[in-house]
Order: C-alpha cells, then structure tokens, then sequence
C-alpha cells in the first residue's frame, strides 16, 4: 500500500538551506543534497483527455541504488498545498482506495552498473469549470529522493498541457441520459451485529452449560451397597429346622438326615471361623479349630458330633429314628454354643418370652428351650471316646 504524503510543493527558493543547490521550475523548488549527484527525471503526460476520466503523469527516475525514491512513502492529501494548486489548475486526485491510485515501482533491469530506475505513475482527474473543449496545463509537482546519509533532494517536473474533451464531444446529437437504477445501500449496523456476537456466545454458552446438565443427570448412578450377609449361625439353624420339618422321619431316609445336618454344622463352622467346612474331612476342621477361641466344653462337643456322624456316613451305620431327633438337637446346641456371646444372649432372651412347642409357657427361671439345653449323657447316642480312639472319627 503506498503512503503519498504530497508536502507543499510549492515553497520558496529562500526556504533551501545553504548548502545545497536550488533551481526554481516555475514555483517548485529543486533542491540538491550537497555531493549528490543529479537523478536522471522523464516525465510524461497524456496530451488529449476528456473531462472527468484520469490522465496518467508517469515520472521515470534513474538513480544510485544506495538512493530511495520518496522515501516518506507516496500520501496524497487533498488537504495540502500541492493538492490545492492542483484544484485550482482544474485538476484533482482520484481517490487512492480506487483503481485509479497512484503506483511507485522499481524496474529489475539495470539501466547501467550501479544504478536503479524508479517509476512513479500518478493519475489526475481533469474537471474544467465549464463544458466545452479546454487546454489545462498540469502543474509541477516535488519528487524526492534521499541518500543513504540521509539527505533528500527534490526534484520537479515539468508543467504539461492536455487538451480536455467533453465525455459526449464525440456523440452526435448527444442527449440527456437518464438517471441509472437505484442501488442498494449498505449501512453497517455496528449495534446489530454486535447483538449477533454476544447472542451467538451467549447461545453457544448455554448449550454448552445444557449439554453439561444434560450429561451430569446421565451420568452413571452409584449402585446401592448390597444388604449385609446374613450371620452363618442363623443360616445355620434355618437349615437345621428346615431339616425337621422336611419329612425324612416320616418316609424312614435317616441317612439322609444325618447328611443334612451334618452339612449344616460343617458349613457352620467353616462360615465362623473362616475355612471350607463343606470340602474338609473331620481331621482337617479340628485341626482349623485348634488355632482358633472355641470353648473347650463346645470343641469336644464338636468333636463327638463329627465322630458320630462319620460313623453314620463311612462305616454304615444304620441310624434310628431316636438317634436322628438327637442329632439335630446337638448340632443346634453346638451352633448356639458357637455364635456370639451377645447374638446368643439376645436369641435367648427373645426365644424364652415365646411359648414352648408344646403350647406351654417358658421356664420360669428363664432358661433355654429344650433345643438349647446340652445333649443326652453318653449311651445316650453320642459316641464315647473309645470309639473316636478306635478310628471311626475321621474321613478315610
């Protein structure tokens, strides 16, 4: 983009200081820097135009290639005082954002050895006050040039005349032309547009803030933690009357029942003291139990209702209806001998506040219902120790 600033060209011969050489071109001022050697100025200028269209001055300069040509870039105001002496010559300067603006460009080819060549082309609109035909002469105008010091050194062209036709001179019988077609005009609606702005972030804002909302209700809801396991020894003594009422008594499958509560304790016990009671033989339980707090009146108990049950599962022994009634009544006492100190009391308390099975009421003294007291004295079923000596205790 050229930057013509056209700074008085009209000074004064007395203005240029004493150093420098000064020639007056019919009221333009030449000034040459001290030492510097003249440039080589052509100028040129269209001899015919017609009034209202640009004419072309086109200024070729030859210079040293340490040397600039305008070097405060090209700035035509209107304002300045070259501008008005060219209003009053009937001239005016197109405007520069058209495409009748002025150009400055450099030649690639060297006009000789250590020089470059400059072109400046600079259109002027003739406008005669009056129609008809006129002969306008161009004022000169200043073209510096500046050193590389520094220094600048103007130069002036020549004055030079244009013959100036009428746009319809050469029309025949040239009338009035009508007024063009309306055009639309645009108007920039600085309020509007910056409504558009701030709506279209605030838009993008609150899909942005709904799509957050939106994602947040979907996230995954954290699942609620599961219900606590239930305790081993009421498992325990619901598989155990689960047993009772199964009818295995009634249809004579006391192996059977034997099996099943002997499952029941097993599981138990694992459950408790945290071992595979289903998948172990009775030596491997008691040997988990040595290493744990058990009772001692409740360990030989447990050992006793182990021996009894192998006797019923691996040397064939046939079990009464009697032996199996006492066998469930035992692995619940061993079950309740077991649990928790305060989980048994508080099965205690609740269970002697109902009445017995026989419809009769709780003990008076508070006491255990019969499946909670011990079992039978030996002979009465459980084996005795002799018979856990003898081997028939433990799984093969």
């Amino acid at each position: 983009m050229l930057i013509l600033t056209l700074s008085p060209a009209l000074a004064r011969a007395d203005d240029a200081g004493p150093s420098a050489d000064t020639t007056s071109t019919q009221g333009c001022v030449e000034k040459l820097a001290k030492g510097a050697e003249r440039p080589v100025m052509k100028d040129s200028f269209d001899l015919r135009g017609r009034s209202g269209y640009a004419a072309t001055l086109t200024v070729t300069l030859t210079h040293k290639k340490a040397e600039t040509v305008l070097p405060q870039g090209l700035s035509l105001d209107r304002a300045s005082e070259t501008a008005k002496e060219l209003a009053r010559a009937e001239f005016v300067l197109p405007d520069q954002a058209g495409p009748a603006k002025a150009r400055l460009r450099a030649e690639s080819k060297e006009p000789r050895p250590g020089y470059a060549t400059t072109v400046l082309e600079l259109p002027v609109v003739p406008l005669p006050a009056t129609p008809g035909r006129h002969v306008l002469r161009l004022p000169p105008f200043p073209v510096t040039v500046a050193r590389a010091n520094g220094e600048v050194s103007t130069l002036c062209t020549l004055p030079h005349t244009i013959t100036v036709e009428d746009p319809i001179a050469s029309v025949p019988d040239a009338r009035p032309q009508g007024n063009p077609p309306p055009l639309p005009q645009r108007e920039d609606w600085k309020e509007l547009r910056e409504g558009l702005v701030w709506g279209s972030a605030g838009l993008l804002v609150g899909s942005l803030v709904m799509y957050g909302a939106y994602r947040w209700s979907k996230r995954p809801k954290p699942e609620p933690p599961p219900p606590p396991p239930r305790p081993p020894w009421e498992i325990a003594l619901e598989a155990l009357e689960d047993v009772r009422h199964a009818g295995l008594l009634e249809t004579k499958r006391y192996g059977e029942y034997f099996d099943r509560v002997s499952d029941a304790v097993r599981g138990y016990l694992g459950a408790r003291y945290g071992f595979d009671g289903l998948e172990s033989t009775s030596a491997e339980i008691l040997r988990a139990l040595a290493a744990t707090n058990v009772d001692g009146v409740a360990h030989a108990e447990i050992v006793a209702f182990l021996g009894e049950c192998d006797l019923v599962k691996f040397a064939n022994m046939t079990p009464t209806e009697g032996d199996c009634v006492k066998v469930v009544d035992w692995g619940e006492t061993i079950v309740r001998k077991t649990m928790p100190r305060r989980e048994g009391a508080r099965r205690r308390t609740a269970e002697s506040a109902q009445p017995n099975a026989d419809g009769g009421q709780p003990n008076a003294d508070g006491g255990q219902p019969a499946g909670d007291r011990e079992q039978p004295a030996a002979g009465s079923g459980q084996p005795n120790a002799q018979a856990k000596a003898d081997g028939r205790d433990g799984a093969p």
